[in-house]
């Protein structure tokens, strides 16, 4: 009984870290997008809270958890696509404006559930997991890591695409220079605009996707501030990557065990103020930051707005 209470703890905790995992990751890689290109994109909590609330109405209207999640990238894409004619279009603020939309964003998705299902949070039904033969028979990983929703093999498996995107392709290189060379881009015909459009836009729909996966997989329902700061922690997560993919996942993994210690904890009986044990990702972001942060390595132009033909 103790062994299989033990194997059973483990692969709630495996699953549990997983689970918190796959949000910071979509929007870690989501902001380095943006990052790279020279958009410091502050409205990442807020395009995933849009993607949570859109991913959660459309999976419930339609009862299609799919289109849920195209919902979810679509609705993260809306918020975007006003980070991109605010600050890359018109060049104002980055840092401003991405707060007003994530506050914006926030009001919003509240108001519309409000409104939409007064007090009531109805829930949605469970994915069915995607086992992976052979490898989901291995005792406690494989049921924990191998036997789980489709999303979740996609969410990992961006890390080597991304890896692919950014060392062996044009498109990467194009955003690199948009980052850090933009006035060179400019010279050589290409539209830095352009590029930093199609690189938040590509952002919101990636954490777009962070944010559905969190209502309709990991929670099935939808609550108004249910992100938590996932966003913001993204945005830390890409900043200390120095532009690589496999150290958002790494430090994804990080954050999103200390996330899922709160279930882990209450499982194993162990008596923790509540309050403390939701302090500890955000206290695992400031030690992050106090140890590796100076280290991080930001694109030259990172922040500061282009307009075409400036050199």
């Amino acid at each position: 009984m103790q062994g299989l209470f033990t194997d059973a703890f483990l692969i709630a905790l495996i699953a549990g870290v997983v689970a918190a995992t796959v949000p910071l990751l979509l929007a870690g890689l989501g902001e380095q997008i943006s990052e790279k290109a020279g958009v410091l994109n502050i409205g990442i909590e807020g395009m995933m809270i849009a993607g949570a609330y859109s991913g959660f109405y459309f999976a419930w209207a339609s009862d299609n958890l799919w289109l849920g999640f195209l919902g979810g990238a679509f609705g993260g894409m809306v918020v975007s696509a006003l980070m991109a004619l605010f600050c890359v279009r018109m060049g104002l603020n980055q840092i401003v404006v991405g707060i007003a939309l994530t506050l914006g964003a926030q009001g919003a998705t509240s108001l519309l559930h409000y409104e939409q299902f007064s007090k009531l949070y109805p829930r949605l039904s469970v994915m069915e997991p995607l086992p992976v033969p052979g490898l989901s028979a291995i005792p406690v990983i494989g049921p924990a890591l191998f036997a789980r929703e489709p999303v979740v093999y996609l969410a990992f498996l961006m890390v080597p695409l991304f890896v692919w995107l950014f060392r062996r392709t044009q498109l990467g290189l194009m955003l690199q220079a948009a980052g850090d060379k933009p006035a060179a881009l400019d010279t050589a015909g290409v539209s830095v605009l352009k590029i930093r459009t199609i690189a938040v836009m590509a952002t919101g729909a990636l954490v777009g996707l962070g944010g559905a996966f969190m209502a309709i997989v990991a929670a099935g329902v939808f609550v108004p501030f249910m992100t938590h700061g996932n966003g913001y922690i993204g945005i830390v997560l890409a900043m200390l990557a120095r532009g690589r993919p496999t150290w958002v996942l790494g430090g994804a993994l990080v954050f999103g065990a200390c996330l899922s210690a709160t279930t882990a904890l209450q499982v194993a009986g162990v008596s923790v103020p509540t309050d403390i044990i939701q302090m500890l990702p955000f206290a695992a972001v400031m030690a992050v930051l106090l140890l590796a942060g100076r280290k991080a390595r930001l694109p030259a132009a990172l922040g500061l707005a282009y307009t075409r033909g400036e050199r």
